[in-house]
C-alpha cells in the first residue's frame, strides 16, 4: 500500500510540473512541515497539534449517502411508524375529538371553497377527503389538516378561467387535477432531495403580505354572492370588483338577507362564545367547541330555511334565492388525471406561483403550530405529504390541496395527539359524501359566501402586528404594503412575485453592502447590577471594589465608530500603532468582497502614512491617482503610523470562495507595495470552517511572511490545559470528589476540636483506626486525581502548521504586537527567534 501510495504521488508531482503546478506556492522556502519551526513547541509540558486539512474525498464521502444513510432516509419517509406502536386509549379520545370538530367545519368550507376554483360543490370534498386521508401517513405535524383553502382555490380558479379562455375544450375540473397532478410532481421531488430550506428564502413579511392581500381580494370578490348582485366578473381586480359593487348595491336581491345575516351571526357567536371563556374560565373547553361548530350550525339553519322557502321551487328559474344545487352522491369524477402536452402548455405560466402558494402556506402554518405545541416538523418531509397528497387526489377528482390555516388552529385547540385524528375526519367527510349531498342541494349560495368571508377575514394581518414589524424592521413593512397594494391594484399572483422578488432583491443588497466594521479594544470589569439600576447612582461615579473587578477584568473589542448602539462615551483605543482589526459583519463572498475590502484599504490609507515617503523620486513615477503631498508639506502625514499588521475577525464567515479570496490576495499585494520594504503581516481570527481555513491556506494566509532568512522562529499559540484543575476532566472529577471533600474536612475539623480538648484534660485520645483509613485512602485518592494533582499539560487549540490563524482577537493581537515589538532584522514570523 505505502508502494503504491509513493508510486502515485510520484506520478501526480510529474504531472504537476508538466502542467506548471506550483506544489510548494504556501511554502516558497522549500522547508517540510517540521523544519519550519512548528517543532519548537514541543516540550514536556505540552503536545504539539498539526491541523490537518480537509480532502476532496473526505467532502464527497459527506455528501454521498452511506447505507444507513438511505435506510434513515426511507425511514423517515413514513413518520407514523416512529409512534404508531405507541398508540393508546387517551390519545384515540383526543384525536376522536379533535377529528369529528375538524369534519364539521371541512365539509361546509370545501364546498364553498370549490366555487371559489370555479368547480362544482363535490370537487371541494373530494379534495378535503384525500387530504386528512393521505397526509397521516407523512405528516411530522399533528396539527396541519390539509384540504381546500380559499387563497389556493382563488388561484386554481385563475388558472381554470384562463385555460378556458384559451381552450376551451378542457372541463374545469380536468384542468384543476392536472395542475394538482403537475405541481404535486415538483413538490414531492423537492422534498425526497430534502431541499426544504428553499422555503425559508420566502419572509415572513412576504408571507404576511400574500396572505393580506389574497383574504382581501377573496372577500371583496365574494360579496357579489353574498348580496346577490350579477353583471360583472368578480375576478377582477379587487379595487375593480368594489367599484362595481357600490355600483350595483342597488340590484341586490334577496340573497342579501340571508348572506348579510349569516355573515352577522357567525361573528356574534364567536364573539359571545369567546366573552363567555373570558368570564367563565372553567367552561372554556366548552365555549370553544361551541364556537368551532358555528359555521356547522349555521349552515344547518339556513339550509333548513332554504328548505321551507325553496322545497316548492326547485326549478333554477324558480328558486327565491341561489342555492347549492344537485351534488352527486359518491365519487363520480373518479378518473386517472389527463396529462398531456397541450393542458400542461396551457396553465405553464402559472406552475410557479401555484407551487409557491402550497409551499408558503402549509410551511407557514405548520411551523407556526410546531413552536406553539412545542414540537418541530420536517419542512422536507412536509412538502413530500403536500406532493403525495395532490399526486393522488386528483384519481378521486381532487384539485390542488394545501395546509388551512383555520381548520388547523381548530384541531389545535381541540386537543389533537396525533397525525390520526385525520382518518377520523376523512371517515366523516366520507359519510358526508354518500349520506349527505340531498341535504346539500338547499345550502344557500350567499350562505357559503359568508363562510368564505368569515374564514378568510382571519388571514389578514392585524395592525398590531404590522406595528411589531415596523419596530423590528422598518423596510420590511414597506414590502408588506407593497405586497398587499400590488395584489388590491393588479392580482394575487402578481402580488406573490412582487414581494418574493422585492425580499431577494433586499437581501442580496444587505449581502452586497455588507458593512464592515474596525475595532478597538476597551477593557471591561464586571459591576454588579443594582449599582446602575436607580436614579441614584444613574449619574455618579460608582465605587469599584478593586480585588474583585480587577479578577473579572477582560479586554473586548468594539466597533470604533459605535455602530452597534454601545455607549458613545467610552473610547475604543487603537490596537496598536499601524495595527488595524476589521471584522466582516456578514459574511465573505464574491458578492460583498470588493466592497468590504474597499472600504478597509480605504480608511487604512488615510490614518497611515507609507513607510518609505521616497518610494517615488520623480515626479513622473508617482502614479495618476496619488499626487502625494504638497510641495512645502513633505511631512504633512509625519504624524501617522505606518501599517503594520491587518487582523481579519471571521467570526461572522462560514465560507470563502475563489473570487473573495483572489480579492484578499490582490489586497495583500497592494498593502505591501504601500508598506515597502517592510511587509504587512495578515492575522486570521476566529474561523469556523475548514474548508474556509484551506482556502485561505492556499492563498498563503496562516503563514509569517516569507523572508531570506531561514532560521527558525518560535510562535505564540493560544494553548489549553488538558490536565490539572483547569480541565473537562478535572472539572467532571472534582464535582465527584466535592461531596467526599466537604465530609473529610468537617471529620478534620471535628477531630481537631476533640484532640485539644482532651489535651487540655490531659486525658488520652483513643485512635480511630477506620477513620483514618478512610481518610488516608480518600487522600490518596485525592493526591492521583487530575483536579488537585499538581502537574498541568497543555495543547495548542488550534494547529501549530497555521501560526496566524487564531482561536479569538485577544490572541491575533497578542501575537501581531509581538513580532512588530521584536524589530531589527529578524524574520516577519510571530514571536522571537531562537538562540
Amino acid at each position: 500500500m505505502t508502494a503504491s501510495n509513493s508510486t502515485a504521488t510520484k506520478v501526480g508531482h510529474g504531472l504537476a510540473k508538466v502542467l506548471g503546478i506550483k506544489l510548494q506556492y504556501r511554502n516558497p522556502q522549500g522547508l517540510d512541515d517540521v523544519s519550519r519551526g512548528e517543532s519548537v513547541y514541543s516540550v514536556s509540558s505540552a503536545d504539539s497539534y498539526v491541523e490537518q486539512e480537509p480532502s476532496t474525498w473526505e467532502w464527497i464521502r459527506s455528501v454521498i449517502p452511506s447505507g444507513r444513510g438511505l435506510v434513515h432516509w426511507a425511514y423517515n419517509l413514513f413518520p407514523f411508524v416512529h409512534w404508531i406502536g405507541r398508540y393508546n386509549v387517551q390519545w384515540l379520545y383526543g384525536d376522536l375529538v379533535a377529528g369529528i370538530t375538524v369534519g364539521c367545519v371541512v365539509v361546509p368550507q370545501s364546498m364553498a371553497y370549490a366555487r371559489l376554483a370555479e368547480l362544482a360543490p363535490e370537487y371541494g370534498l373530494y379534495s378535503s377527503f384525500m387530504g386528512v386521508l393521505v397526509y397521516w401517513f407523512f405528516a411530522t405535524s399533528k396539527d396541519i389538516t390539509i384540504g381546500p383553502v380559499a387563497v389556493m382555490s382563488t388561484v386554481t380558479g385563475n388558472v381554470v378561467n384562463r385555460v378556458k379562455e384559451t381552450n376551451p375544450e378542457f372541463d374545469p375540473n380536468v384542468v384543476a387535477s392536472s395542475l394538482a397532478v403537475i405541481s404535486g410532481v415538483v413538490i414531492v421531488s423537492i422534498g425526497l432531495v430534502r431541499a426544504g430550506w428553499l422555503v425559508d428564502f420566502i419572509s415572513l413579511a412576504a408571507i404576511s403580505a400574500f396572505m393580506t392581500g389574497s383574504a382581501i381580494n377573496i372577500a371583496v370578490g365574494q360579496v357579489p354572492a353574498l348580496m346577490g348582485i350579477t353583471g360583472f366578473s368578480n375576478r377582477e381586480a379587487t379595487y375593480k370588483v368594489f367599484i362595481n359593487i357600490l355600483k350595483n348595491l342597488g340590484s341586490s336581491k334577496r340573497d342579501a338577507a340571508t348572506g348579510l345575516t349569516a355573515l352577522t351571526f357567525l361573528y356574534l357567536i364567536r364573539y359571545a362564545c369567546n366573552l363567555a371563556a373570558r368570564r367563565m374560565p372553567h367552561r372554556s373547553k366548552m365555549f370553544f367547541f361551541l364556537s368551532t361548530l358555528r359555521t356547522a350550525f349555521i349552515i344547518l339553519l339556513y339550509t333548513l330555511i332554504s328548505f321551507l322557502v325553496n322545497r316548492n321551487h326547485r326549478a333554477k328559474g324558480e328558486r327565491l334565492f341561489a342555492i347549492l344545487g344537485d351534488v352527486p352522491r359518491g365519487f363520480k369524477h373518479a378518473a386517472v388525471p389527463t396529462l398531456n402536452t397541450t393542458i400542461i402548455k396551457a396553465y405553464a405560466a402559472d406552475i410557479p406561483v401555484s407551487i409557491i402558494v402550497l409551499l408558503i402556506e402549509h410551511i407557514a402554518i405548520a411551523k407556526s403550530f410546531g413552536r406553539v405545541n412545542n414540537y418541530t416538523i420536517d419542512a422536507s418531509q412536509e412538502l413530500v405529504a403536500i406532493g403525495v397528497t395532490n399526486l393522488l387526489g386528483p384519481f378521486l377528482g381532487a384539485y390542488p390541496a394545501t395546509g388551512s390555516f383555520s381548520r388547523t388552529a381548530i384541531k389545535s385547540k381541540a386537543g389533537v395527539r396525533t397525525p390520526f385524528a385525520g382518518v377520523v375526519t376523512a371517515v366523516l367527510v366520507l359519510l358526508a359524501i354518500y349520506a349527505l349531498p340531498a341535504v346539500f342541494f338547499y345550502i344557500p349560495s350567499s350562505a357559503l359566501s359568508a363562510v368564505i368571508i368569515h374564514a378568510v377575514g382571519d388571514l389578514i394581518t392585524p395592525p398590531n402586528t404590522v406595528y411589531q414589524f415596523w419596530r423590528i424592521n422598518p423596510l420590511e413593512v414597506i414590502i408588506f404594503f407593497l405586497g398587499v397594494f400590488v395584489t388590491i391594484f393588479s392580482n394575487i399572483e402578481n402580488g406573490i412575485y412582487a414581494t418574493v422578488s422585492v425580499s431577494a432583491a433586499v437581501l442580496l443588497y444587505r449581502v452586497v453592502k455588507a458593512q464592515g466594521r474596525f475595532m478597538g479594544k476597551v477593557k471591561v470589569r464586571s459591576a454588579v447590577g443594582d449599582q446602575f439600576g436607580n436614579e441614584e447612582t444613574k449619574y455618579r461615579d460608582v465605587p469599584l471594589d478593586t480585588k474583585a473587578n480587577e479578577d473579572s477584568a477582560r479586554i473586548i473589542f468594539l466597533p470604533l465608530e459605535h455602530n452597534d448602539g454601545s455607549n458613545p462615551q467610552i473610547e475604543p483605543q487603537s490596537p496598536y500603532p499601524g495595527i488595524f482589526i476589521y471584522r466582516f459583519s456578514e459574511g465573505y463572498n464574491y458578492p460583498n468582497a470588493n466592497h468590504y475590502l474597499d472600504y478597509m484599504v480605504q480608511t487604512i490609507f488615510k490614518q497611515t502614512r507609507r513607510t518609505n515617503a521616497h518610494s517615488y523620486p520623480k515626479l513622473g513615477d508617482r502614479p495618476w491617482n496619488d499626487p502625494g503631498p504638497k510641495p512645502g508639506h513633505e511631512d504633512e502625514y509625519s504624524d501617522r503610523p505606518t501599517l503594520k499588521a491587518i487582523i481579519l475577525d471571521f467570526s461572522s464567515v462560514n465560507n470563502v470562495d475563489i473570487t473573495s479570496v483572489q480579492n484578499l490576495i490582490d489586497v495583500r499585494n497592494q498593502l505591501d507595495k504601500y508598506a515597502s520594504p517592510d511587509k504587512v503581516d495578515w492575522h486570521l481570527a476566529c474561523i469556523n470552517n475548514r474548508w474556509t481555513k484551506r482556502a485561505l491556506a492556499s492563498a498563503g494566509f496562516g503563514f509569517p511572511t516569507p523572508s531570506g532568512d531561514s532560521s527558525r522562529w518560535k510562535p505564540i499559540f493560544s494553548v489549553a490545559e488538558i490536565g490539572g484543575k483547569s480541565s473537562a476532566a478535572a472539572a467532571a472529577e472534582y464535582c465527584e470528589h466535592e461531596e467526599g471533600l466537604k465530609k473529610q474536612l468537617t471529620r478534620d475539623e471535628e477531630g481537631g476540636s476533640r484532640r485539644k480538648g482532651a489535651a487540655d484534660a490531659g486525658d488520652v485520645v483513643a485512635k480511630d483506626d477506620g477513620a483514618s483509613s478512610d481518610t488516608s485512602d480518600f487522600k490518596q485518592t485525592i493526591a492521583s486525581s487530575k483536579a488537585y494533582g499538581p502537574t498541568t499539560k497543555v495543547a495548542a487549540v488550534h494547529g501549530l502548521n497555521r501560526p496566524l490563524f487564531h482561536v479569538d482577537l485577544t490572541s491575533a493581537l497578542q501575537s501581531a504586537v509581538a513580532n512588530i515589538e521584536k524589530g531589527g532584522d529578524e524574520p516577519r514570523g510571530v514571536g522571537t527567534k531562537l538562540s
